[in-house]
Order: structure tokens, then sequence, then C-alpha cells
């Protein structure tokens, strides 16, 4: 197999949630944009696709996300938790700390749940105090 590029997408059954939710999130509107079938956020390290799946699939997508998570490396959590929570998505989590950094769990409002992340080492190679 040959691979020319990788990129996540999400479902986004309704057709009209999603691409304001992560323009408001991102800061950017989608580079890409056919409301309300399908949008596309270029964004450093990620293309992320939005799609409104087709009647005859949208119960693949009903319920819960599943397993994967869509992890958003910040430079300040708490301001990345804050705007999060304007946009309607309370942390589900509470604040823990591991080995590589500081991470909160939120979901977006189709449930696809977001790993908000403060990274140690990028902190430790910009030279700020952990």
């Amino acid at each position: 197999m040959q691979v020319h590029t990788v990129f996540v997408a999400l479902a986004d059954p309704e057709g009209k949630t999603l691409v304001p939710f992560y323009a408001a999130l991102f800061g950017r509107q989608p580079v890409v944009h056919q409301p309300p079938v399908y949008a596309e956020f270029e964004l450093p390290g990620l293309r992320l696709g939005i799609f409104q799946p087709k009647p005859s699939h949208c119960a693949e997508f009903a319920g819960r996300a599943g397993s994967m998570s869509l992890c958003v490396e910040v430079e300040q959590l708490e301001a990345a938790i804050a705007q999060a929570a304007a946009l309607g998505c309370l942390p589900a989590s509470e604040i823990t700390t591991a080995s590589h950094g500081r991470e909160v769990y939120v979901y977006d409002p189709a449930g696809n749940r977001l790993i908000l992340h403060e990274s140690f080492a990028r902190k430790a190679i910009l030279g700020e105090v952990m």
C-alpha cells in the first residue's frame, strides 16, 4: 500500500453541529466547506474532516462515539478548558497529571472524546518551569 496522507474524519449526523463547534474551538474556518455534507480543517499536524453520513449509514454513527480520541495539545490547559466550557463542553474529568503532561477529557457535541493536553516536554523545550 502506498499512502499519500492519513487524516481523521468525524461524523456529524445532523450536518450542522460540529463545523461551527470546531471553528470556534480552533479559532479558524474550514479550508474546504460544502455544507452540510463536508468540511475540512487544516491544523498543525492534522487534517480534520467532518462529514454528514448518508441516511443509509446514520445508524453506524448513532450514540456515543467509538474508542478513538482526538488529542489536542495546547499551550495553556486552563485557557483551553475555559474555551471548551464557553462552547458548552464542560470537562468530563478532573485534570490529571501523567509522565508526559497534564490533560483533561471533554466531549464535542456529537459525543467524540477530546483530550486537551498540555505537554511537559514542550514546556521543557521552551525553557518554562514545570
